[in-house]
């Protein structure tokens, strides 16, 4: 396993390790429709934070992308088909990272929840807007900051946001 799960049961490191899974299925699903723009550009967000990443997180996007299509694929098989109840399930699920994160070294924490958080919205981002691109809906805005996971601010030594310079319209070969 990697560094930053140091100190953690077996079921808080699965559950990290599908969070990447679980946010996109909730903001994709969160209109009532999972569609396949959504799940194609997660997967190209996985590839690119598998290479750039804060040193904070090494080791976890190569982890989690090495099964995430076929990871979000089941999940979405066994999560309910009505977008309440998905959305629920899942955020509930989510929630859990409340109890997680703090463990981690305060770096650690703050650097996996600022990189769910901008996970959330260039999943949201991936199917409005202009070209298909840019615009989060009303739906995915209830969620694209995933309120039912209580913020981690960075330590004063860290860095302020890790993904600043990430371009979401970056292209990553197939």
């Amino acid at each position: 396993m990697i560094p930053q799960f140091a100190g953690l049961n077996d079921a808080e490191k699965k559950l990290l390790i599908d969070a990447i899974p679980m946010i996109t299925a909730l903001i994709a699903g969160a209109d009532g429709n999972i569609d396949s723009e959504e799940k194609e550009w997660a997967s190209k967000i996985m590839k690119i934070r598998g290479y750039q990443h804060p040193p904070a997180l090494e080791g976890y996007y190569e982890l989690v992308g090495a099964e995430f299509a076929t990871r979000l694929d089941q999940l979405i098989e066994t999560l309910p088909s009505g977008t309440e109840e998905r959305n629920k399930m899942v955020s509930d699920e989510l929630a859990q990272l409340n109890d997680i994160l703090p463990k981690m070294a305060p770096l650690h924490g703050a650097h996996f929840y600022q990189s769910f958080v901008t996970f959330a919205e260039h999943v949201a981002k991936a199917s409005g807007g202009f070209l298909g691109f840019g615009s989060i809906s009303r739906e995915e805005g209830k969620f694209v900051e995933l309120p039912m996971i209580n913020k981690i601010d960075m330590p004063e030594d860290g860095i302020e946001d890790p993904f600043a310079d990430e371009n979401q319209d970056q292209e990553v070969e197939d």
